[in-house]
């Protein structure tokens, strides 16, 4: 199939197909003008990196995990490297919650003058 019919089915633009073959997530063959085919299984791949995409995962711990996903082996590698992400966005989600709790010092300093350095203080950490 063609790159529009591929993207069309899988709901994303031809631009992201693009992408995802310049970072080696996706393959296709090429015709002898150029134009890019796709085997019918490339729906579900894009379906895949699409998903992987959404659980926070970058291109390339995404093409280091492929390989895995296309043996359909779970290694302990690919195990930790799913959990170091984790980690990852468990620290961003942390440090999200510290800069939401400044935001609620500040919006209550802002709707009272009273303590206000005080809140401000508390909030912030040594």
């Amino acid at each position: 199939m063609r790159i529009g019919e591929l993207a069309t089915r899988a709901g994303v633009s031809v631009r992201a197909l693009r992408y995802y073959e310049e970072q080696g997530l996706l393959g296709a063959d090429r015709s002898p003008s150029g134009q890019r085919h796709y085997p019918e299984p490339a729906v579900d791949r894009v379906r895949l990196i699409q998903m992987l995409y959404s659980a926070g995962l970058s291109s390339r711990t995404i093409a280091e995990l492929l390989p895995c996903v296309d043996a359909k082996v779970s290694t302990p590698e690919s195990r930790a490297r799913l959990a170091a992400e984790r980690d990852r966005i468990d620290a961003q989600i942390a440090e999200l919650t510290r800069t939401r709790d400044r935001l609620d010092a500040v919006i209550a300093c802002s709707t009272s003058h009273d303590g206000c350095l005080t809140q401000m203080e508390e909030a912030v950490p040594a």
